[in-house]
């Protein structure tokens, strides 16, 4: 069926709602969800909440009679609908245009806002919360016609009604919800709605005001979601107030300490393959200690551990103050810093190369410098200091940092450890030097999705359908990394990506390439991701997990982390501790 024959339709349902809503009848309404109480009423009109898909036009009625005797709820039966001619080819190009525009809207944007989604009906909504929800919208496209026509009195009259009806309405989910005096108000409702349809029926006009609806969210949305964007990658790489006052604070007090009183216990455990080794490199003092912490609360033989910690040095005082403080009970912990490592220099690492080019710091820090919100969303995460830090890099040269060791479990600092994961040492890799999770879906986390396969050097070499799998917790098989040189395939793909023809950004595309074929999958009860971007994730299956995964710029040490996950990393911290209250970081 024709657009123009499914927003005829629409109106007519709207405007025999509304003769239904002045003669007191009770009409099964479209929607029993929140409205939005700001709606300009200018011919542009924006109505951010408003949503309409062809299946639901479909289902709408041609003759204004029949909504009165009929349930919009029975859409498992077949309403026919007779097509509304209309000569206007211009007309129905714009009709058209109007639909397609509205389908590139993304649902997950508009989530729980959009009026006509079943999942958020409420079928335990009575009848008269029902009709005034239906009578708002009403109300709101005849206030857009009288103002546009300047019958301003019955402008004000139907806002003044639409307030009323919202202050009655509140929460109210059923009719033992609504106060008393909410029967009297549909009713005066109902007799304004009366009132303009009398003055301002025209099928016509309601359709492009639909139309202009559907076009206007559009622009709406694309223009939030740029600008969320923006922000949220903005959010993603600050440093939060406290956690800059926790390290400034240890910093100042770590190299007041004497040499002596700055070492560590038990470092003779270091080099010893015999015990079980984890690398975690990071910046970050507080989300450290909380690896650490949940790792040793849940390990069988905590004394057999050992915390290979490697941060820069403006976080180096701080982190060792840290568990010099909070030693991390029976378990061995060593800091480094990250600029001590001579031999990571330009002339061997190609990343540090690439980012002393003129070519490489004009893209990270000054190309494409936009003015607004929205136009920098796509161009900020370029930018994020993540990228650049060599604490990234730094996994792609395990065995040249810990040459004695056999294997070494590789931490995030956005984790948090649930379970003992020594029995991670006993899994046989068959061969291959990763132990990951793998990520693909259907076809989600594919090679595909990360890698250009429209160059030569990536579609001869690669599978575009090969899965994905996570870094955040891999098991390396050091032995084998050596053999295998793959530090050396690692150098080979960074330096043929000096123009960023293969990939992008970040660590995890070079790293799908230099292990590809070398990762063996673990069972994804090991690791559990997107507690920091998917709010669907369940309790359940984090609660079996082993280890959880903050990935995404939901980190539970920032304000907009999610709050239902975030207890999970907040059981770690002591906010009691004299450093974590004088910086006021709290729950």
């Amino acid at each position: 069926m024709a657009p123009t024959a499914s927003l005829s339709a629409l109106c007519l349902l709207l405007l025999a709602a509304a003769a239904a809503a002045a003669a007191g009848a009770r009409v099964d309404p479209i929607y029993s969800g929140k409205l939005v109480p700001d709606w300009s009423r200018e011919p542009k009109f924006k109505l951010q909440n408003f949503s309409l898909n062809r299946d639901d036009s479909l289902q709408l009625l041609s003759r204004p009679r029949d909504v009165t005797r009929r349930k919009l709820g029975e859409r498992t039966g077949v309403i026919k609908m007779e097509t509304v001619q209309q000569d206007d080819e211009a007309l129905v190009k714009l009709e058209n245009a109007g639909f397609e525009r509205s389908k590139a809207v993304d649902s997950a944007v508009l989530g729980k806002y959009s009026l006509w989604r079943r999942e958020n009906e409420n079928e335990k909504a009575d009848a008269n919360v029902r009709l005034m929800r239906d009578q708002m919208i009403m109300a709101r496209i005849y206030s857009v016609l009288a103002k546009s026509r300047d019958k301003l009195d019955l402008y004000r009259e139907l806002l003044a009604r639409i307030k009323e009806s919202q202050r009655s309405l509140g929460e109210a989910t059923a009719d033992s919800d609504l106060p008393k005096s909410a029967s009297e108000r549909a009713k005066a409702m109902g007799q304004v709605l009366s009132k303009a349809r009398d003055q301002l029926y025209d099928c016509k006009e309601i359709t492009h005001r639909l139309r202009s609806m559907l076009q206007s969210a559009d622009e709406q949305v694309r223009s939030l979601k740029k600008q969320s964007t923006f922000l949220s990658q903005l959010a993603a790489k600050t440093i939060p107030n406290g956690i800059h006052c926790l390290s400034m604070r240890l910093t100042i007090d770590y190299y007041l300490l004497s040499p002596e009183k700055r070492k560590f216990p038990n470092s003779e455990n270091l080099e010893d393959p015999d015990l079980y080794h984890y690398a975690l490199f990071s910046d970050n003092v507080l989300a450290a200690s909380v690896v650490v912490n949940s790792t040793i609360v849940n390990a069988k033989e905590p004394e057999k551990h050992v915390f290979h910690l490697v941060t820069d040095k403006l976080n180096f005082g701080a982190m060792n103050m840290w568990f010099l403080l909070n030693p991390p009970g029976d378990a061995t912990i060593h800091v480094e810093n990250v600029d001590d490592f001579k031999w990571l220099n330009s002339s061997y690492c190609p990343v540090l190369k690439q980012l002393e080019s003129a070519a490489m710091k004009e893209y990270y820090f000054k190309a494409d410098r936009q003015k607004t919100l929205s136009a920098g969303s796509s161009n900020l995460k370029y930018r994020n200091p993540k990228y650049l830090s060599m604490l990234n890099h730094l996994r792609f040269y395990l065995p040249q940092v810990y040459p004695k060791l056999n294997k070494i479990l590789f931490l995030d600092d956005d984790i948090v450890v649930q379970k003992d994961l020594t029995g991670l040492w006993e899994v046989d890799l068959n061969g291959n030097v990763n132990g990951a999770v793998e990520t693909c879906g259907e076809s989600f986390h594919r090679f595909d999705k990360y890698l250009n396969f429209s160059n030569p050097n990536i579609s001869q070499n690669f599978d575009p359908n090969a899965c994905g799998w996570a870094y955040g917790m891999n098991i390396f098989d050091l032995e084998e990394w050596k053999k295998k040189d793959i530090t050396g395939i690692y150098h080979k793909w960074q330096n043929m990506n000096e123009n960023r023809l293969l990939w992008k950004l970040g660590t995890l595309p070079p790293g799908l390439m230099t292990f590809y074929k070398l990762t063996h999958p673990l069972d994804k009860s090991w690791h559990v991701l997107g507690l920091g971007y998917n709010p669907t994730v369940e309790h359940a299956e984090i609660d079996t997990a082993a280890v959880i995964h903050y990935n995404g710029n939901m980190k539970p040490w920032l304000e907009i982390a999610m709050t239902k996950y975030r207890p999970y990393w907040t059981q770690y911290i002591n906010y009691e501790h004299s450093y974590v209250r004088g910086c006021k970081i709290s729950q």
